[in-house]
């Protein structure tokens, strides 16, 4: 039996096939461009497995989505912030295979990655929040075993955090709230507030402290309202030394209010390897519906 994974991001789509085990047999990386090329790509990857054994595809998109199965637009993207992609069926083109598909957002596959790492490790997560900081910012909550949202998923890149002082005159970049979270702490801002990509920005320049101090009142959000055993960071804007900044504004700002254990390893970063916690993810819940499907 093979298991299917697309991790659909606003810069692009990683599709990927894999066994029981979640190990990866083939993948490809496709731009995320227009939605009838990129999902058209995705499909064709698909069928040259569909007579070799693919039983069902995990989905994990950028939104906002629809994840309610009783509305209409259910597998839409809906109001994105993603030019082009707003009100697009993308589950449609996959209900061709005729196989299981489970359709959530990109940060709950991430997370769920991690939940099952933590159960390979045989240490098992009873809640975790997962943040990816890259294109845009999210958050997956996994406790319980669900993911949290009944009306939706969260949105936990939108909210609003205290500005820091030696950057009041930088706006934010949201289209929707200007300087909510994604606003000020997606990597698009670098070349807003510096004019050149982050991966160029040496981590001496003080907006990636800035930046933590955004982050780690995140994370102090999330501590408060969720008390998850860990918070999770992944994405292309984060890296060890940024969350080691990450921890110390954690700790000056948090005052060990509640308890939370080593920082470590509470604000740590994925177990799986350069971000591939959703494809994990992924497969593990393409095997959740071909089982629910029985």
């Amino acid at each position: 039996m093979l298991l299917g994974s697309i991790e659909a991001g606003g810069t692009k789509f990683i599709c990927a096939v894999g066994n029981e085990q979640y190990t990866v047999i083939d993948s490809i990386t496709i731009p995320t461009t227009v939605p009838g090329d990129t999902l058209s790509q995705a499909v064709r990857f698909f069928e040259q497995y569909q007579d070799q054994g693919l039983s069902g595809i995990g989905i994990s998109s950028f939104g906002p989505i629809e994840v309610r199965k009783s509305s209409s637009k259910y597998g839409y993207i809906i109001d994105t912030p993603k030019q082009g992609w707003s009100d697009v069926d993308f589950l449609g083109p996959f209900k061709k295979f005729n196989i299981p598909l489970y359709w959530t957002t990109d940060v709950n596959g991430s997370a769920y990655g991690e939940y099952v790492l933590s159960l390979i490790a045989q240490k098992p997560i009873q809640s975790l929040v997962y943040y990816t900081v890259g294109t845009g910012v999210g958050a997956g909550i996994y406790e319980d075993d669900h993911f949290l949202g009944a009306a939706g998923h969260p949105e936990a890149g939108h909210v609003y955090v205290k500005r820091h002082p030696d950057d009041l005159d930088f706006k934010g970049i949201c289209p929707a709230h200007g300087d909510c979270l994604e606003g000020l702490v997606c990597g698009p801002t670098f070349e807003a507030r510096l004019g050149m990509r982050g991966q160029d920005v040496p981590l001496d320049n003080p907006v990636w402290d800035i930046m933590a101090y955004y982050v780690a009142q995140a994370a102090i959000q999330s501590t408060l309202l969720i008390r998850p055993n860990v918070i999770i960071f992944g994405g292309g804007v984060i890296s060890e030394p940024f969350l080691k900044l990450v921890r110390d504004h954690f700790k000056h700002l948090f005052k060990d209010y509640v308890t939370v254990g080593d920082l470590d390893s509470y604000l740590r970063m994925p177990l799986a390897k350069n971000n591939g916690s959703a494809t994990i993810g992924n497969f593990a819940l393409a095997l959740y519906a071909i089982n629910q499907a029985k």
